[in-house]
Parts: structure tokens; C-alpha cells; sequence
């Protein structure tokens, strides 16, 4: 659909929530470009969010401590699916997000409630916004940040094909460390008391393990649009 028909067609707010090694970046950024929408990466702002308490010696270990600071960051994220950005306090974090140090370290943020809602309420207020809609990857965005979503969609894939392309991802990682890693994040986030990940029951699951990343978008565009057509 051209950029000129998605703007006269309503806005449609969809979230699209799984664990990772799904492809939800790729197909989220791709759905919300075809089509004219705004594109969240929620969990960039979880990883930003984590950036900021190691660069300023949180102790990860301690729920108190962070809950105490997690509404001290600014947190500003680019909505533009071509060019995604993110900021804390001014600064860009579009690279330092995705070290390993901050990855090992976002469940354990993440699961703390007051951060948790702080980011969820950010969330909220930048699906409002999107004049077309947006597309919103996440977690726990059907169930909780966007409940009466137009569209929700769980995206799943076997370990194994999520392992190989999250490795494929992190240049020469071993597939059998990265399998395990995603297998105890997977662990720790659907356990979590606040938000855990989790399908809503409206969701339509897409499992992407037999499909090429064409596929998944083809299938997730046609599923908006038919969404749309019948608003």
C-alpha cells in the first residue's frame, strides 16, 4: 500500500510481542515501513533503561535501588521504522544497548515493577501519538502496554532456529551458549510477576521456525490490512 492510501485509511495500532530470535525487529520495522506506520522497539527502551543504571553504578542485584532511580533517565525513542533511534539524557545508545554486558543485565531491570511501569506509561503515550498507528514489538505489549490493540500477534520459533539466528546476528557466537542464553531469558521473563511474557488470547501466533523473514512480513501485512478493511 503506497504512504498516500495508508494516511487516509484509520490508524491501526498493532503489537506484536515474542521471545527473542523470532525475527520481531525485522518484521516489525519492515511491516510498519510497507505500510506507512510509526515502529516501537520496547525492548530498546528496556535495554536503555539498563544502560543507564550500569553507567551509573545501580547495583543490578538490588529492586530497591533501581525502583528508587527508574524514573530519573530520559528515555526518547525515534519512531521512524528507516531510522529507529534512542537517547538517554541527550545521548544516542543506539550501539551501547546491544553490548552483552546490557543484555545479561535487562531481565533483572526489567523485572522491576516501578520500572517496568515508568517505560510501559512511555509506551502508552507514543502509540497515542502515531497519527497512521504503529507497529509495537515487545514482550508484553498485547497483554499489558496495549491491551485493546487492533492487532495482536505472538511470534514463536523453536529454539534452535531462534538460537541460530540470534547467533547469525552476534557475528561467530556459539549457537549452542546462544541457544541456552535465550532459553533462561526466556525463563526469567515469562516468570516475572510484573508483565511476564506471555500470548494474550486474542493473539494470532505466527510460528516463524519453517519461514523466511519475507514470509513472516508478507503474512503479518496481510493480516493488518485485513484488520484495517474492517474498521
Amino acid at each position: 500500500m503506497e504512504n498516500g492510501a495508508a494516511r487516509t485509511a484509520p490508524p491501526v495500532i498493532v503489537a506484536i510481542d515474542g521471545p527473542s530470535g523470532t525475527g520481531k525487529s525485522s518484521t516489525s520495522k519492515a511491516v510498519a515501513a510497507q505500510l506507512g506506520l510509526s515502529y516501537l522497539d520496547t525492548g530498546a527502551q528496556y535495554r536503555a533503561i539498563t544502560w543507564w543504571m550500569v553507567t551509573n553504578g545501580i547495583d543490578i542485584d538490588d529492586p530497591t535501588a533501581i525502583a528508587a532511580v527508574a524514573g530519573k533517565p530520559e528515555i526518547v525513542s525515534g519512531t521512524d521504522p528507516a531510522h529507529p533511534t534512542i537517547t538517554v539524557d541527550g545521548v544516542d545508545v543506539a550501539g551501547p544497548i546491544r553490548t552483552q554486558e546490557v543484555t545479561s543485565k535487562v531481565s533483572a531491570v526489567s523485572a522491576v515493577p516501578e520500572v517496568r511501569a515508568t517505560i510501559t506509561e512511555l509506551q502508552r503515550t507514543l502509540a497515542a501519538a502515531a497519527p497512521a498507528g504503529i507497529v509495537v514489538e515487545g514482550r508484553d505489549i498485547g497483554t499489558t502496554v496495549l491491551p485493546d490493540a487492533d492487532l495482536k500477534i505472538f511470534l514463536t520459533a523453536s529454539p534452535e532456529a531462534r538460537a541460530a539466528r540470534r547467533s547469525g546476528e552476534l557475528k561467530g557466537a556459539d549457537v549452542h551458549a546462544t541457544r541456552e542464553a535465550l532459553i533462561k531469558r526466556d525463563a526469567a521473563d515469562s516468570s516475572r510477576k510484573t508483565s511476564p511474557l506471555a500470548k494474550a488470547d486474542d493473539a494470532v501466533e505466527v510460528d516463524t521456525t519453517d519461514l523466511t523473514l519475507a514470509q513472516v512480513i508478507e503474512c503479518v501485512v496481510t493480516l493488518v490490512e485485513e484488520k484495517r478493511a474492517a474498521k
